[in-house]
């Protein structure tokens, strides 16, 4: 043999043993792991974990970008889908085992002008190891050494059909939309088995290019994209030459909705929720020994929410800020700009904060070039309050800054005061601007004389006092805390318990205090479970202490609970992916008895005074309700609005306010009382949910009188205490219920929450007749289970899509 002939055969051989050692260095995981056999036979999707209202309607979709997909199985996929799909990536998929050794030859002959030798196989084994993905050549073909791996294991795991469906639900479609199914609902609002032939064409026209060939951003490209999708079908005679002509000449037309934290119902508490979850699930392991992961875990969060009382609730704010910020914008230092003469600070410490001073920063600009250019006018969007809660304008960034702050905010919760569940909650005004939620625990404001009914309520349940007893309307002296409230304040005489609550009379909550004890009292507020510490200060009797909604929500459920306090709660199960029960949520494990059934009962008797002849003058009559309790709040210069109310069956809270504490309304404007400024939300939702009979709200229903009530020594009507006429000083002095013009917004505006377009559901089955098998002569020799059912992680596991 010649020398030279010895040598090729040397070098070829070499060569071939090089080639082998490298596949099997690859494929035991020396240039990254692989997937195991395993987990090629049961594949763990990315998925979204969805919440769901109380009756079953889809609230909203927890995801991160990558993971934001559902599973569709083959047979929920078009025809058309899967026909354009294999007529334009991959013409013999059918006939080859992974890899398309012909195209392989041609590409590689061509170096590749004669298109890509990868298969729909080959591109789901790459879309596998994405994360492994480098930019070096020499590690691109390690890459594809492993993605032909990869493809024969595909190949010999699963059938066709299931590839097809691994892969449409796997690969990206562009604007960060993952898997055939989000796709489809995006573009068209259809589901993917729905979708019609040049709907499909112009879907797998985006695989080449999601980007360039977007439709939303480049129809003209993704016009073209599409027909040469179509003549890839006819060339393979999916379709005729004359349809394809007829489809060719057709433009586009697409429903573009994309889903995302602002659609569905609730944002505010879905976000709450979100949080929620974390700390409930961060000791509950799934099937691999990890916590769940509430982006990717597929999860199915039953939530209490009620999705008609949530768009009442939603209905009732913007029914009634636009008018209170009409009035906070009418007042002289709101107009004339003085209200930031004193707080340069807070503007410049929002200016930094901003998303432009960083991206500006990034730019390499200097704090003077961005503090200039924050002074000049650009186009921007700002809140408004309209149907989209937005407009389009021209205004300097720190006018921006300015104008955002200056928006009066106003949260609203409302729940069963017997069994806690949580009907509906709305955090702000809006959240696509606003994230910051102004309903739960650790958002707390001043709370003024919403604290009153729990102070009366431990007077008259330990201090012996009675609706009957009378109270000086004098200021008391506190050693070491001085006059409460100020001598000055104060008109002298006597008042009853029932007309001191009606009237929120502040002089005279001082006397319930000097009875009851400031220690005592904050004593009382911990047993009745109020989360927060509040520190025993005198000047609580008026309710100096800060609180959050939630907090007084949870206060004032021993008043229609019967004496119980009852913690809100808004989650009744949580289900794994496949429906399994991860955790279920009893209410009655919330509930402690706080006070009597005596006492509960005498303060929703009192506390009817404010709806009918005191703050809140009118309200029950105006709704037609038989018994109604409520209470109204306003904190020093109208900086808090309050109102919490409940009938037998709801309670529900409101407040209103800026965010920086400094600016509110003129502080002697009444239309900055509880009574003016809150009361209209909830009166608003009341009549909306009074009107839905759908909601079994009754307005006949009454408060359950204890059997033994008769026997106190106190039975005397209520309510006859309470005079018609304010006393001088009262809180909300002529303030009364307004008129119609005061409060009503002539624009409706509608709800923030947006109704997530309907998924058709995916057909259950037998969980045995799930199995995805590999072949069908390897199904009794392998424990395969249902696509779905091994729970991945996202950053410690590997399995096979959750790669992608």
């Amino acid at each position: 043999m010649k020398k030279s002939v010895r040598i090729f055969w040397r070098i070829f051989l070499g060569g071939f043993l090089a080639f082998v050692l490298l596949v099997l260095l690859c494929a035991y995981g020396a240039f990254g792991e692989m997937p195991s056999l395993k987990e090629l036979e049961n594949p763990s999707l990315l998925q979204t974990s969805e919440v769901y209202a109380s009756e079953g309607t889809l609230m909203g979709k927890y995801y991160l970008e990558r993971g934001n997909r559902s599973n569709v199985e083959y047979k929920n996929i078009s025809k058309h889908l899967v026909d354009a799909l294999v007529a334009t990536e991959d013409e013999r998929f059918y006939s080859h085992s992974g890899i398309d050794y012909k195209r392989t030859i041609s590409a590689a002959a061509s170096l590749g002008k004669r298109g890509g030798a990868s298969t729909i196989t080959q591109q789901l084994a790459k879309a596998l190891l994405e994360h492994q993905r480098k930019k070096s050549k020499a590690f691109t073909g390690i890459q594809k050494i492993k993605e032909w791996i990869i493809a024969i294991k595909l190949e010999r795991n699963f059938t066709k059909e299931e590839i097809i469906a691994l892969y449409l639900n796997a690969v990206p479609y562009g604007d960060n939309i993952y898997g055939i199914r989000n796709a489809t609902r995006t573009f068209f609002q259809k589901e993917p088995d729905r979708v019609n032939i040049e709907e499909a064409a112009l879907i797998i026209g985006l695989l080449k290019g999601n980007n360039i060939y977007n439709p939303r951003r480049n129809p003209k490209a993704a016009l073209d994209r599409r027909n040469v999708v179509l003549n890839q079908m006819a060339k393979n005679a999916k379709i005729s030459d004359a349809e394809a002509a007829k489809l060719k000449a057709r433009p586009i037309k697409i429903n573009y909705l994309k889903m995302d934290e602002n659609m569905g119902y609730a944002p505010y508490f879905r976000e709450v929720l979100r949080e929620e979850l974390k700390e409930i699930l961060k000791d509950t392991k799934n099937a691999d020994g990890e916590p769940y992961d509430v982006y990717d875990d597929g999860l199915k969060i039953y939530t209490t929410i009620n999705p008609r009382m949530q768009e009442y609730a939603e209905e009732a704010v913007a029914s009634h800020l636009p008018t209170m910020q009409k009035i906070l914008n009418s007042t002289s230092y709101i107009k004339n700009g003085s209200i930031w003469k004193d707080h340069q600070n807070i503007l410049d410490a929002a200016m930094k904060n901003s998303d432009r001073w960083a991206n500006l920063a990034a730019d390499g600009l200097s704090d003077k070039e961005i503090k200039a250019n924050f002074l000049q006018k650009v186009s921007m969007k700002i809140f408004a309050w309209n149907a989209k809660r937005e407009k389009d304008t021209v205004m300097t960034p720190m006018d921006s800054i300015k104008y955002h702050k200056q928006m009066m905010q106003s949260s609203f919760m409302v729940m069963d005061p017997v069994t806690g569940e949580v009907k509906a909650w709305v955090g702000g005004i809006g959240f696509k601007t606003y994230k910051y939620d102004h309903v739960n625990l650790k958002t707390k404001r001043q709370i003024g004389s919403i604290v009153k009914p729990l102070l009366y309520a431990q007077g008259i349940e330990e201090r012996g006092m009675t609706p009957e007893t009378e109270l000086e309307r004098s200021a008391v002296f506190f050693e070491g805390s001085g006059w409460v409230p100020s001598a000055k304040a104060c008109k002298g005489g006597v008042m009853s318990m029932a007309n001191a609550l009606a009237w929120s009379d502040n002089c005279a909550s001082a006397h319930v205090m000097q009875q009851v004890g400031a220690a005592q009292f904050s004593d009382f507020l911990s047993r009745i479970n109020i989360p927060t510490k509040v520190e025993a200060h005198p000047s609580n009797a008026l309710g100096a202490c800060d609180l959050s909604l939630f907090e007084m929500m949870w206060g004032y459920s021993i008043f229609a609970g019967r004496g119980f306090s009852t913690k809100p709660y808004f989650i009744t199960r949580i289900e794994d992916r496949n429906g399994n029960l991860i955790k279920r949520f009893d209410y009655s494990v919330n509930r402690k008895e706080a006070i009597s059934e005596i006492t509960a009962y005498k303060m929703t008797r009192m506390m009817q005074g404010t709806v009918d002849v005191g703050t809140a003058k009118g309200l029950r009559g105006r709704l037609g309700a038989v018994e109604m309790g409520g209470k109204t709040g306003t904190t020093n210069d109208n900086t808090d609005a309050w109102f919490m109310g409940y009938i037998p069956q709801l309670e529900a809270g409101t407040w209103v306010g800026c965010d920086d504490r400094f600016i509110h309304l003129a502080k002697n404007d009444a239309r900055g009382y509880g009574g003016f400024a809150a009361r209209p939300i909830w009166e608003y939702f009341f009549k909306k949910v009074y009107a839905d009979k759908t909601l079994g709200i009754d307005k006949s229903s009454v408060f359950v009188k204890p059997e033994n009530f008769d026997n106190e020594l106190f039975s005397a009507d209520i309510l006859s205490t309470v005079s018609e006429l304010p006393p001088p000083g009262a809180e909300g002095e002529d303030v009364g219920a307004g008129t119609s013009s005061d409060y009503d917004n002539t624009e409706y505006i509608g709800p923030e929450s947006k109704k997530i377009p309907e998924e058709k559901p995916e057909e259950k089955k037998d969980t045995a007749k799930a199995v995805m098998p590999a072949k069908k002569d390897e199904v009794l020799n392998n424990n395969s289970t249902p696509i779905g059912a091994a729970v991945e992680d996202k950053k410690k596991k590997k399995g096979l899509l959750n790669k992608i």
